[in-house]
C-alpha cells in the first residue's frame, strides 16, 4: 500500500484476537460481556463482536446508539450521563431495542421519568475516587432517594449500578491497578447486598480496560464494559495492560523534512491525526508515540530515546538517533503507534486494514 497521506491501519488479526481474549475472560468468570463501541465507532468492527456471540454492547451517545441499532444491535447501554435534550431521541427507538440509561441526581430521574414512553432500563451511576460524574457509593441517603423515586415511574427497570475506574489511568503498575479494582468490586457488593433483598437480579457493571484487562477478581460483579480493549495503545502499554504486540491500531505518515542540527524527522501528521494526548517517556518528556522502521518487510520498533516528541495542527517532530537519522528518506513513510487510539481514531474517521480494505466509522455529524 502507498500512503500519500497520515493513514490509519488496523490491523483485523490482533483486533479480532483482543476480542477474542476479553470474551474468553468473561465467560471464565461467568460474566456479561458489554463492550464500549465509543473507542471503534464502526459498524464493520462491531460485526467482529457480534461473530464471536457478544450480544450487547455500551455507546456514548443517543446518536451511537442510533447507529449501531440500525445495523442489528438491540440491548444497548448509554455509559454516559442521560442528556435531557435528547429525550424525544430516546422515545423513538423501537420497543424491540432494549435501551439503558444512566443517572445520578434526582432532576435527571423525575424529568426523564414523566416524559418517557417506551420501557428503559436505569442504572445509578456510582463514582469511586474518581471525580467526574457519579455517586459516591457512602451515600446511602442520596442512593435510597433516587432508587424510591425510579420506583415511581413506570417506564423505568432500575438495573443496578455501574461504574468507570478512571483513575485507573493515573496508575504506575499494575498492582495499583488490581488494588483500585480490588477497591471498587468491594464496595460495589456492598451496595449490592444492600438492595438484594428487593431487587433480586440487581446488576453491578464496571467498565475501565486497564482493569478489566489485568484484574482476575470480579466476585460479585455482573458485566464487564471494557472499550479501548479492542484496539489497545501505548498509554495502555504504559500500564501494563498490554503488550506492544497488542496493539492493533498504527498511523502511516510520509516524511516531509529532516533536521541535521536537530536529529529530528518532520513528518506529515500532527495534532490533526494523533489527538495531542500524551505520556511520559523514559527522559522525562512528553511521547506522543512510538516508531517503527520498515527495512527488507521486518519491522523494528525503535527504542524510547527515538520517538514522536512534538505536534503542531498537521506537524510531528520525531527525534532519532544519527544512525536514524541517515536511514530514514524525505518521501518515505514512517510507521507510527499512537499513544491514545480512542481519540486517534475519532480524529482520522476511518481505518484501512493491513490488506487495504476501507472501513468507514459512525458520521460525526
Amino acid at each position: 500500500m502507498e500512503f500519500a497521506r497520515p493513514t490509519l491501519v488496523l490491523n483485523k488479526t490482533i483486533c479480532n484476537r483482543n476480542i477474542e481474549l476479553m470474551a474468553e475472560k468473561a465467560k471464565r468468570h461467568n460474566l456479561r460481556i458489554r463492550p464500549h463501541f465509543k473507542t471503534h465507532q464502526s459498524a464493520e468492527v462491531g460485526r467482529w463482536f457480534r461473530e464471536k456471540g457478544i450480544k450487547q454492547i455500551t455507546v456514548s451517545s443517543i446518536q451511537m446508539a442510533k447507529y449501531f441499532a440500525n445495523d442489528g444491535w438491540n440491548d444497548i447501554t448509554i455509559a454516559f450521563p442521560f442528556n435531557l435534550p435528547e429525550i424525544d431521541e430516546l422515545n423513538a427507538f423501537p420497543s424491540t431495542i432494549k435501551i439503558n440509561i444512566l443517572a445520578d441526581n434526582i432532576h435527571t430521574v423525575e424529568t426523564v421519568g414523566k416524559a418517557l414512553k417506551r420501557k428503559t432500563g436505569i442504572y445509578l451511576k456510582i463514582v469511586n475516587d474518581y471525580y467526574r460524574s457519579g455517586i459516591a457509593y457512602s451515600s446511602v441517603k442520596k442512593i435510597d432517594n433516587l432508587i424510591a423515586l425510579i420506583g415511581q415511574y413506570k417506564k423505568f427497570d432500575f438495573k443496578g449500578f455501574l461504574t468507570h475506574s478512571g483513575q485507573t489511568y493515573q496508575s504506575s503498575s499494575k498492582h495499583e491497578i488490581r488494588t483500585i479494582h480490588f477497591d471498587t468490586v468491594q464496595k460495589l457488593k456492598k451496595l449490592k447486598y444492600k438492595y438484594i433483598e428487593t431487587f433480586p437480579n440487581i446488576e453491578l457493571s464496571v467498565g475501565d480496560t486497564p482493569s478489566c484487562s489485568v484484574s482476575e477478581y470480579f466476585d460479585g460483579i455482573t458485566e464487564m464494559r471494557p472499550g479501548n480493549f479492542v484496539f489497545y495503545d501505548l498509554m495502555q502499554h504504559s500500564l501494563g495492560a498490554c503488550s506492544i504486540d497488542d496493539i492493533a491500531l498504527s498511523m502511516y505518515c510520509p516524511v516531509v523534512s529532516k533536521q541535521r542540527s536537530r536529529n529530528e524527522i518532520i513528518i506529515y501528521g500532527g495534532a490533526a491525526h494523533f489527538s495531542k494526548d500524551f505520556i511520559m517517556n523514559t527522559d522525562g518528556k512528553q511521547l506522543y508515540g512510538r516508531v517503527i522502521l520498515k527495512n527488507d518487510n521486518e519491522r523494528k520498533l525503535l527504542p524510547t530515546k527515538s520517538y514522536l516528541k512534538g505536534l503542531t495542527q498537521e506537524h510531528g517532530i520525531i527525534r532519532v538517533s544519527p544512525r536514524e537519522f541517515k536511514q530514514i528518506k524525505i518521501g518515505s513513510v514512517l510507521e507510527i503507534i499512537p499513544v491514545h487510539a480512542c481519540l486517534t481514531a475519532l480524529a482520522m474517521g476511518r481505518y484501512i486494514t493491513t490488506k487495504g480494505d476501507v472501513i468507514e466509522m459512525m458520521p460525526r455529524f
